[in-house]
């Protein structure tokens, strides 16, 4: 008998992977949809909308449709999921409608899992369960979830940092706080517009974190320095600075301050048994805002327990997701469906 696919999916605020089992990560594109302003038609979804941004003309508009982890425009992400799964699904499909499991952060409204799944099920799936991100994140970074012994996830994502303690299958102790990738980019904003009276746009930020970004500048040697262009606050004409790592190891400074203060609070409530474990495997870092140059020794030095990033950082959600699905029997009380989520 054929049975629809099964396919996890990391709907994150900068970034969509799709996970289909046998198949591994099929696609890999930026949260972004451009339509036309007044018909709502849509022009483009991916990468191709991605270097809209910022430079559309009058009558398209090019949108982030997630904002900090969760669904700010439904109609929009239902679309944007549709194109996606239209991309990735084999023509069955149309016939024998996949299971789909998306990765949520940890800190979600009933509200808010609510237009997830049935954002899912509109784009075309036949059930959808949803996980919390750092268990997924375990599961695809290779952790045994169902051993009776403590771990610690923290995955820094594009619009939220997920906290958790994991064992028994289950989530014991967690925390979300909608402070990571995309914040990072704002406070690189603010420092150059604030230090340098220079205006630059997302994606020059985004890249400038990539290029030459450190959470901590251990030595001389990794001071880098990067040249910025943007609008001059003062002549309003285009000029172009030099920022070094430094500067952007202290614009950094106040958004992962309050990550790892959330971090310590954390293991703080974290029952002692689970706690001695944690100390004896680390802590564990996923998410693409986990490759932030030194994250892991900048969090090392401030909570006293090991740091290790995930080998597969970016891509560890997307195959977590995938993987539960093989596990729905271990998972069976910490999951949220569509047979109950809709039902209500």
């Amino acid at each position: 008998m054929f049975r629809g696919e099964d396919i996890g999916i990391d709907l994150g605020t900068a970034s969509v992977l799709i996970y289909i089992r046998g198949r591994g990560i099929v696609l890999r594109e930026p949260s972004v949809i451009a339509m036309v302003r007044d018909t709502k038609d849509v022009k483009a979804v991916g990468a191709e909308a991605y270097r809209m941004l910022g430079r559309t003309p009058g009558n398209i508009v090019a949108v982030r449709p997630m904002k900090d982890g969760v669904i700010a425009d439904y109609t929009l992400t239902e679309r944007m999921l549709t194109l996606f799964l239209k991309k990735v699904l084999s023509p069955m499909s149309r016939f024998f409608k996949p299971q789909v499991m998306v990765g949520v952060p940890s800190g979600v409204t009933e509200v808010e899992r609510r237009a997830v799944v049935q954002a899912i099920v509109e784009a075309g799936a036949k059930r959808a369960f949803l996980i919390e991100e750092p268990l997924a994140a375990a599961i695809g970074a290779g952790i045994e979830i169902a051993e009776p012994t403590g771990s610690m996830v923290v995955d820094i994502g594009g619009g939220s940092t997920d906290i958790a303690i994991i064992s028994l299958g289950g989530i014991v102790v967690s925390e979300s706080l909608r402070i990571a990738g995309n914040e990072f980019d704002q406070a690189i904003i603010r420092y150059v517009r604030e230090r340098h009276s220079l205006l630059i746009g997302e994606r020059t930020a985004e890249e400038i974190k990539i290029r030459i970004g450190a959470a901590l500048v251990a030595d001389k040697e990794d001071d880098l320095v990067a040249e910025v262009r943007g609008r001059d606050l003062i002549s309003g004409l285009p000029k172009t600075v030099e920022i070094t790592t430094s500067e952007v190891s202290a614009a950094l400074r106040e958004p992962l301050d309050k990550i790892i203060l959330e971090v310590k609070k954390t293991l703080e409530s974290t029952p002692p048994e689970l706690v001695s474990d944690i100390i004896d495997r680390g802590i564990l870092l996923t998410g693409g805002g986990s490759l932030l140059k030194n994250l892991d020794r900048l969090l090392e030095e401030s909570t006293g327990v090991p740091v290790v990033v995930a080998e597969n950082a970016l891509d560890a959600v997307a195959v977590g997701t995938g993987r539960a699905l093989e596990m729905l029997d271990v998972l069976k009380d910490t999951l949220v469906s569509s047979d109950n989520v809709l039902r209500r």
